[in-house]
């Protein structure tokens, strides 16, 4: 017997003692005191088997018809064997007129070893894979976010660089979040350091991997067109399991660093990225492994800083209007209207936003001069606009006028790149020199020396 029927048989036999009373035992047993004076009734006349319910045993009033269940069963085998429980109810609604329940045919198809339910199922196992031969040629990137300073700063995101063949650390970067942006300043410093690896091995992360598969794109991400830009191949990987090398190290370092930077007294991300190179030199003297094959696999980084700024910048493709104006973020760009930018009209262009925040605008290979019209800033009405700049001016003033009615809190473009990184590059360069950052605000001065 279960124990709800232990408990009413007690309790029928306290009433029948006259330790309790009905009123008593029927809110004890969430029935009401007239169904628990018939069960009284039944104990006095059959005992405690009269407590039992009538319908044990006894086919469910919703039961479905055997005869039904044998035909559904015998469709399965012979056109549906290895089909799963939901699909399985489909085609049997669909093409054979059998109504039931897609658990009620999934509880079928276990019961007659069609189907196997998830919990019951071996686990996958996952041979280990040797390592790489040479050092440089598999690179496995990964991000790991962790209270890495133990409450002293808001948790973030340690980006993690070790090869493959030699299990060494190739690089370290402390960032606030895992974005395509921080993955460019982290991978920039690593090529800077050692050169183009063959490939970097990476999750399925969104900076990585385009997961929708109606996405308008085609099929790259941005970090993605950087590494391809750099004849460098990305490779994702299928399982987690598939990462152990940079799994393990992730844990290693949530023990091992974090404490590292409890002595040396570091408590934010600008201290620990400064520091990283005395861990990273460490750690590797400790843990790395010589390779199979001592032949380095980097190649030398070629691109001039030029062409690495381009490269490394969040790009997508605007097209000029009449006026030879366009939008991106929610602020709109005037291309200067020289003889040669007019020939430019209804042309695309390409927009370079690069992680220290800077914007140029590039069409073939040349950059062209523009200036910024913010839509999201407060208008200032005594704005000085040069005459040959009016036109496009006034014009953009009458298309947007409501929208600046509507818009009174800036907010950038959901479908723009996180800016965190962007953000944290602009603080470090106000921290050097304002000028760097805002050079439109400096202004020279007429005093002599004395």
């Amino acid at each position: 017997m279960t124990d709800n029927e232990l408990l009413r048989i007690k309790l029928i036999q306290d009433i029948c003692d006259k330790r309790i009373t009905g009123v008593e035992a029927a809110r004890l047993l969430k029935l009401s005191p007239r169904q628990v004076y018939r069960l009284v009734k039944r104990f006095v006349e059959l005992g405690a088997a009269g407590l039992v319910s009538l319908k044990r045993g006894q086919p469910g009033n919703h039961r479905h018809d055997e005869q039904l269940k044998l035909q559904a069963l015998a469709l399965l085998h012979q056109q549906y064997e290895d089909f799963g429980p939901t699909l399985a109810h489909e085609k049997l609604s669909e093409l054979h007129d059998i109504h039931v329940s897609v658990e009620t045919l999934r509880q079928w198809m276990i019961a007659d070893g069609l189907w196997v339910p998830h919990a019951k199922r071996k686990p996958r196992i996952y041979q280990p894979r040797h390592r790489r031969d040479c050092p440089g040629e598999l690179v496995q990137i990964d991000g790991s976010h962790h209270d890495w300073f133990e409450g002293r700063s808001p948790k973030c995101c340690l980006l993690v660089y070790i090869d493959d063949a030699t299990g060494r650390l190739m690089n370290l970067r402390f960032s606030e979040t895992e974005s395509a942006f921080d993955y460019m300043v982290a991978t920039r410093e690593y090529l800077e350091q050692h050169g183009k690896p063959t490939a970097f091995y990476s999750d399925r992360h969104a900076v990585f991997h385009v997961s929708k598969r109606d996405a308008h794109t085609e099929r790259l991400t941005q970090f993605g067109r950087v590494l391809n830009d750099l004849n460098i191949e990305l490779i994702c990987a299928n399982s987690s399991q598939a990462k152990g090398r940079v799994e393990r190290a992730n844990k290693t370092l949530q023990d091992r660093l974090v404490k590292e930077m409890r002595l040396q007294g570091i408590d934010t991300i600008e201290q620990a990225n400064a520091w990283l190179p005395d861990f990273i030199a460490d750690f590797n003297r400790r843990f790395a492994k010589p390779p199979r094959y001592p032949k380095d696999m980097h190649r030398p980084l070629r691109e001039s800083a030029e062409e690495l700024n381009d490269i490394f910048a969040w790009q997508e493709l605007r097209k000029l209007s009449k006026s030879l104006t366009f939008q991106y973020d929610k602020v709109v760009y005037l291309i200067d209207p020289t003889e040669e930018n007019q020939r430019l009209v209804n042309q695309v262009v390409k927009v370079l936003d690069r992680p220290d925040g800077t914007i140029a605008i590039q069409y073939g290979h040349r950059k062209l001069t523009f200036r910024v019209f913010d839509k999201l800033a407060d208008v200032d009405q005594g704005k000085v606009v040069d005459n040959k700049r009016l036109g496009a001016v006034l014009k953009f003033a009458q298309d947007k006028q409501q929208e600046f009615e509507q818009q009174q809190k800036r907010s950038r473009s959901k479908k723009a790149p996180k800016r965190t990184a962007q953000q944290r590059a602009i603080r470090q360069l106000e921290a050097i020199n304002p000028v760097l950052v805002h050079p439109e605000q400096f202004k020279a001065s007429n005093r002599r020396k004395p």
